[in-house]
């Protein structure tokens, strides 16, 4: 590997979870594959598009497992190896578990990037994982023509403390607990237009575990949780609406956004899942008359590592999202609410 220092970002045709799939190609491809089982012990698999597949052991203790893997969103190797490995070990958390450990996935094009990048983005990763007390494990390699990194995830959890993301009920508030806008950023670090401040805020909030879902998960007037990712907040909302049954409304003026996120936006800084996300469920969500197309794309934003949508019960929210702060997530507030109805989201 005596491959010259270049931009991480410049190998790769797109970047952190707006590598995703659209929704619409994924329900597509997912309505082709034959049900196997029934398996009375695995709660949560592939019907709602949940964050983790949760198994039952005998004990009633619940083992959590997931695998979340992209190409580089930031031309920093430790950078990219951090927020990798953050998004991926969110998806337990999400679920309400504990992360015990994680295997590395990793596909490099040997002949593009020098070995001590690779080995700083393996140092990132086991960085976050040390923050979250696993360790990583094992994993499995390949030379992939972009660079990939990701972790496959194994947690735990009691059975009455998973929490799901089709469990919303009617009346409950809705909270989330870190800023949108981190695609938008994604986006200006390609076209040169993120500065040293734009470029930690982004980081900061891409690296900061989602630990609090575990917590939030022993509450029992906490109904259902999900974690903000590739599909928007718009996406991930409407999962929950349509796996509850219900409307969910979200209040835009209460919707926390990274410093510039509205500024970048406005300039061109839009990135290519935004508008596949839209085109895929666009037709279930209902805008205000007249809403600018910047706007929309903040709401249709592909969030790497991004923030819990948390459903709960209304009267506690304030309470939950202030002991949310407390716990080191900033910019948690309540943002909406679910209410019966057609499976929907509306913007206000």
């Amino acid at each position: 590997m005596n491959a010259p220092v270049v931009r991480l970002t410049s190998l790769a045709h797109g970047g952190g979870c707006g590598c995703k799939l659209a929704p619409s190609v994924l329900r597509d491809l997912m309505a082709g594959q034959a049900a196997v089982g029934p398996f009375a012990n695995l709660l949560v698999g592939t019907e709602t598009g949940d964050d983790a597949a949760v198994y039952r052991l005998d004990d009633g203790t619940c083992v959590i497992a997931t695998t979340d893997f992209f190409m580089p969103m930031v031309d920093d190797p430790f950078d990219f190896g951090r927020v990798a490995a953050t998004n991926a070990i969110s998806d337990v958390y999400a679920m309400g578990g504990t992360p015990i450990m994680a295997l590395a996935i990793l596909g490099m094009p040997i002949d593009k990037i020098p070995a001590d990048m690779v080995r700083k983005i393996l140092e990132g990763g086991c960085a976050i994982c040390a923050e979250a007390g696993i360790p990583v494990a094992g994993g499995h390699s390949i030379d992939c023509p972009e660079p990939v990194y990701g972790l496959a995830v194994i947690g735990t959890c009691r059975e009455e403390n998973i929490r799901r993301n089709n469990t919303a009920k009617s009346g409950d508030a809705l909270i989330l607990t870190k800023s949108l806008g981190v695609g938008v950023y994604s986006s200006a670090v390609k076209k040169n237009l993120i500065d040293g401040d734009m470029y930690a805020e982004m980081v900061g909030s891409m690296t900061t575990l989602n630990k609090i879902g575990a917590k939030l998960a022993r509450d029992a007037d906490v109904h259902a949780i999900t974690d903000v990712t590739g599909f928007g907040l718009l996406g991930h909302s409407l999962e929950m609406a349509q796996g509850s049954g219900a409307t969910i409304t979200i209040d835009w003026a209460n919707l926390p956004f990274l410093d510039s996120a509205a500024a970048l936006v406005q300039q061109g800084c839009v990135t290519g899942a935004s508008h596949r996300n839209w085109s895929s469920y666009g037709e279930h969500v209902v805008l205000p008359a007249n809403w600018p197309e910047w706007r929309r794309h903040l709401l249709t934003d592909p969030q790497t590592s991004g923030g819990l949508l948390v459903a709960c019960k209304a009267e506690r929210a304030a309470e939950i999202a202030a002991r949310t702060v407390a716990e080191g997530y900033p910019f948690a507030r309540v943002i909406g609410r679910v209410s019966e109805g057609d499976a929907k989201v509306v913007i206000v």
